[in-house]
């Protein structure tokens, strides 16, 4: 049953909610997380960090005239209650389906996104961006943008934070610290002192303070600013950031409208020509008890029971990649002690928290830092460590100078495990692995390659183990596995060699990673065509097996590569070596089947892989236009 919500039905804009007392916006606040709470239990997704941030986002939209005044959301997944504010509400249950809503911000969503995010750690840049092009338009508006203190672990907030504090332009950095990690000091005094520091008052006395300071002698002048700068630091935690030239206000409750009210405000009015930031601690889950008690604080969740919060979870008889890779890679690191695993603030998404439980020494969190990481990884491995760097494919994106400059070019042995390989249903476009095939590929000496099956990823794993001489990637894509039985530990396949999986004589399927099971659908329906098709898996797209698809191309009338990478990836690599070794000439008719040159929104992965034409009807259909049927092509993905 739908939560009652007699002052939220008034909201259907923020501006409807500008009027309301402080206790009408205490009253919001409460049916705008029921709201929350009842719409991702239908729907899924991230949960916990959206009810962190209730009262802030009640708060911010009472006291900012959005859309004029930008509100930028770092990462963007705390956003369902700004959404369902902003116009959105009716919509809100089609969070992350298919022609639903994004369960990130989305220019082409609303005029209240004015920056998209899914990745961490972008607000501050952009909104600074956003205040340089206010101040050279001679424009007035508010910039306001909220970064989580997990965000704040990456590099990029601190680059933004220097340059802003060198531009002297003034915006809005609200710092919301839902793990208190940073000053857990909040209360009546920590409020008062907020209220103090923020108001135009203490604004006034400051700047005279100074402007009297300059007349003194230089050491006095900077006595006193040092004076004024660590008395704030000691109360209230903000030394650093007044370092780096911003102007520091908390920490506050963020819970507490009393206390995020008249602070906003102030901040809003406030005749300061440098950047404010603004301490605001909250707790993640805030409001729904089984979310406070979960270890995770319902980060991401599925559709849920709201009255006993039990998830609904299909039942699968497989175990997920994530878990097949962690269970692999404890087996190694059980007889290898110089194995060691790095993640990026992902310990449960990559399951190395499975192998933090085992080895809690050899597993290193460097937070949402995936330039560090990966360079922290090439340390290790100078040292003679086996270093795993397990990162989302899309992730690894952040760090690619560091894997070319640092890893690749010194030829280091750090072994890259991509989770999320492919497309990922509800996160969309922003998480899906499109690119890593392309992107590591182009890089001399890595060994790259592509689980079929979760025995595949098992096997891969213990190959990288043993690749000691160079950098090497496998990738593998979000979900469960095929079922296949698994045997306790690995065996380091043969570099560069790929396997046929059945034998045929007129069409040939060579695949890259879990399209297999599709390829092998396909060539059921080809065979029984008439047609007789063989499958390979290709394993490695470094080193290619040369040898496989010469054999391929010289005994088939067409050979197909199927693949879960963007253009540019494996068929790319498959059609150079065609080429140079004349393959081409003797009538091979090739065809790349690679995602489409567009980014896919989310749905059902199933339906995405329509979309992208990957599945097994597409690709019979793309072996039939091939041969000449033109029937097929109402088949083809446009």
């Amino acid at each position: 049953m739908a939560p009652n919500t007699p002052l939220l039905d008034k909201v259907k804009v923020p501006a409807d909610m500008r009027n309301f007392s402080r206790e009408e916006l205490k009253q919001l606040a409460d049916e705008l997380r029921a709201e929350t709470i009842d719409a991702v239990s239908h729907t899924g997704g991230h949960l916990g960090a959206g009810l962190g941030v209730v009262e802030l986002t009640v708060a911010l939209h009472h006291v900012f005239k959005t859309p004029h005044d930008r509100l930028i959301w770092d990462v963007g997944h705390q956003a369902y209650p700004h959404k369902i504010l902003t116009g959105r509400r009716d919509r809100i249950r089609t969070l992350r389906q298919g022609g639903g809503l994004s369960g990130f911000t989305r220019r082409s969503e609303s005029e209240y996104d004015p920056f998209g995010a899914a990745h961490s750690s972008t607000s501050i840049s952009a909104g600074l961006g956003m205040a340089a092009a206010r101040d050279l338009a001679h424009d007035k508006r508010n910039i306001v943008c909220v970064i989580g203190d997990g965000a704040m672990s990456a590099g990029m907030a601190y680059e933004a934070m220097n340059n802003a504090g060198t531009m002297r332009s003034r915006f809005i950095i609200i710092l919301n610290d839902n793990d208190m990690s940073i000053a857990p000091p909040v209360g009546g005094m920590s409020a008062y002192l907020s209220r103090v520091v923020s108001s135009s008052a203490y604004q006034t006395l400051r700047n005279f303070a100074k402007q009297l300071a300059k007349k003194l002698p230089r050491f006095v002048e900077d006595k006193a600013r040092r004076a004024e700068e660590y008395t704030k630091g000691m109360w209230m935690g903000g030394t650093m950031f007044e370092e780096l030239g911003l102007y520091y206000v908390g920490p506050i409750d963020g819970h507490n409208l009393d206390h995020l009210l008249p602070v906003l405000e102030n901040v809003r009015d406030a005749d300061i020509d440098s950047p404010i930031l603004v301490h605001v601690v909250t707790k993640k889950g805030k409001g729904y008890a089984p979310a406070e008690n979960s270890a995770d604080k319902y980060h991401g969740v599925v559709k849920f029971d709201v009255i006993t919060g039990a998830q609904k979870k299909s039942a699968s008889n497989a175990p997920s990649y994530t878990k097949v890779f962690a269970e692999s890679l404890i087996a190694e690191a059980e007889v290898d002690p110089k194995i060691v695993a790095i993640t990026a603030a992902m310990p449960s998404g990559t399951g190395l928290d499975l192998f933090a439980k085992k080895f809690p020494d050899r597993c290193f969190d460097v937070g949402i830092a995936e330039q560090h990481g990966v360079t922290f990884a090439a340390g290790l491995a100078t040292e003679g460590f086996k270093p795993f760097a397990v990162i989302y494919s899309t992730f690894l994106q952040r760090a690619y100078d560091q894997v070319v400059h640092d890893v690749a070019i010194q030829k280091l042995p750090v072994r890259f495990a991509m989770d999320r390989a492919g497309l990922v249903g509800a996160d969309g476009a922003t998480h899906a692995g499109s690119f890593d095939i392309a992107y590591l590929g182009t890089l001399p000496h890595f060994v790259i390659m592509a689980a079929a099956d979760e025995l595949e990823l098992r096997n891969m794993v213990a190959t990288q183990v043993a690749v000691d001489d160079r950098p090497s990637a496998v990738r593998y894509p979000r979900g469960d596995g095929v079922g296949i039985e698994l045997p306790p530990k690995g065996t380091p396949l043969e570099i560069g060699k790929g396997r046929i999986i059945r034998e045929g004589t007129k069409i040939a399927l060579l695949s890259f990673g879990t399209r297999l099971q599709e390829c092998l659908k396909a060539a059921e329906e080809l065979t029984a065509r008439g047609l007789s098709t063989t499958v390979a898996d290709a394993r490695f797209c470094k080193p290619l097996d040369e040898d496989l698809v010469r054999r391929l191309a010289r005994d088939h009338e067409v050979l197909i590569t199927v693949e879960e990478g963007a253009i540019g990836g494996f068929a790319a690599h498959v059609m150079q070596f065609m080429a140079k070794a004349g393959l081409f000439d003797r009538g091979c008719k090739f065809r790349p089947m690679t995602l489409p040159d567009v980014f896919i929104d989310q749905d059902a992965p199933q339906k995405q892989y329509d979309v992208a034409g990957l599945n097994a009807a597409q690709i019979v259909a793309e072996a039939l236009l091939a041969l000449g049927h033109e029937q097929a092509s109402g088949n083809l993905r446009a």
